[in-house]
């Protein structure tokens, strides 16, 4: 595109040099782009000078409308980036597009429950547990959880038949796998368990995935030293291995479940132009971003809010809502490569006691470029500018959410 476009000239014209999240939006009106950036305006003007080779230069070709929000600081930003890119997929982002990096345990709703490996959260009232790393290794070591328990792994339309329940026929039936013959699976396909003692292993998976119970372990160890008695060397040895996998699971499970509780804190960000904001973060998600307080009455409402947030029951490792997953694994991420952040995060129990004003280091803010007056006036004025062509270039404000990093 050439540097003397329209859409560089409205970019030029409108754009500020303030953290945001902007997207490139095509011909059919499809989301092409999302990015972010603490200065929206010098990152926006880069596309229209990338060589032609370059990606961007393709992107900024096919695009026919620029869409950006201001947000006060770069986690906001980073934050509403991912957000933006998990709801519109687009074709031009990739960090956010690859397939999910993360797994999670799931025990079914039904009559003979399944311990599954899967890679997303629906609201279908099983319980999930996560969010784990290496998709691949988990999903190993959770089918091996289920055979150590012998619980059934079949599809779901597979008939529950337990061995204590009324039938007035009583038929014969067959097994629908070879587990049961092979002794890794309970069958209730065929009534060969009664229902309560089905229940007691998903209790047992449930105990292990909480970290409470290590009884799948007990009983791999039992079989490999069963195996060994019999000089059934080899298979002992597949048992050692399957044992190991799932004490190396269950310490992974606690260390992540460990670091995700530490991620509880009231965030102290400072924002763009004095725009400071609070974010009550738990269990890794962002409950409530909130204005820093400046007066004792925003202070009183804060605490209150804090209190709110931090004293009302959580469901724990068990309770993941369906849209958390991803934020969770970002907020981590995010103080894992910034551990100077950690310094800006304050316990709501010393928040409350020091009134809302503790002693915390504050974190070196975004860079803040020198603007003109009329800028300066309407930098706290959050808002997405768009660029039609042939159309008004008038400023059409909206609420905006969070902030960028390049």
């Amino acid at each position: 595109m050439p540097e003397d476009s329209p859409l560089r000239d409205y970019v030029r014209a409108h754009a500020q040099n303030r953290p945001g999240v902007y997207r490139m939006i095509g011909r059919d009106h499809e989301v092409l782009y999302v990015g972010k950036s603490i200065r929206v305006r010098g990152r926006l003007l880069s596309y229209f000078r990338a060589d032609r080779s370059d990606k961007a230069s393709e992107l900024i070709r096919e695009t026919r409308q620029i869409v950006w929000e201001y947000v006060p600081n770069e986690f906001a930003a980073l934050v509403r980036e991912m957000k933006l890119i998990q709801r519109s997929q687009p074709e031009y982002n990739v960090q956010h597009r690859r397939k999910r990096r993360y797994a999670f345990v799931k025990i079914t709703r039904e009559r003979a429950p399944r311990v599954l490996p899967v890679t997303r959260v629906v609201e279908d009232g099983a319980t999930y547990y996560g969010p784990f790393p290496a998709v691949g290794r988990v999903a190993q070591t959770v089918r091996e959880l289920g055979q150590a328990l012998e619980l059934r792994d079949c599809p779901a339309t597979t008939p529950v038949h337990f061995a204590d329940q009324l039938d007035l026929w009583s038929p014969d039936r067959t097994p629908g796998c070879l587990r049961a013959d092979l002794g890794t699976c309970l069958a209730p396909c065929c009534g060969r368990a009664d229902a309560e003692a089905y229940r007691e292993r998903v209790r047992q998976a449930r105990d292990f995935l909480d970290g409470s119970g290590v009884e799948p372990v007990r009983r791999v160890d039992r079989a490999m030293r069963e195996a060994a008695g019999r000089l059934d060397f080899e298979y002992a040895a597949i048992l050692r291995e399957r044992g190991d996998r799932l004490r190396r699971f269950r310490e992974e499970l606690l260390a992540f479940r460990g670091q995700v509780e530490s991620l509880s804190f009231v965030y102290v960000v400072p924002g763009f132009e004095g725009d400071d904001r609070l974010y009550l973060i738990r269990r890794g998600t962002i409950r409530e971003e909130l204005p820093a307080p400046t007066t004792d009455l925003e202070r009183a409402a804060t605490a209150a809010r804090v209190r709110q947030v931090f004293r009302q029951g959580d469901p724990g490792p068990a309770g993941l809502k369906a849209h958390e997953a991803a934020e969770i694994l970002l907020v981590a991420r995010w103080f894992r490569l910034r551990s100077e952040q950690r310094d800006a995060t304050v316990k709501p129990r010393r928040w409350l006691r020091e009134g809302g004003s503790p002693n915390v280091a504050e974190p070196s803010r975004s860079p803040t470029p020198a603007q003109p007056p009329a800028a300066r006036r309407s930098a706290r004025v959050e808002g997405r500018t768009r660029y039609r062509p042939g159309a008004s270039t008038s400023r059409l404000p909206v609420a905006a959410s969070t902030a960028p990093r390049e």
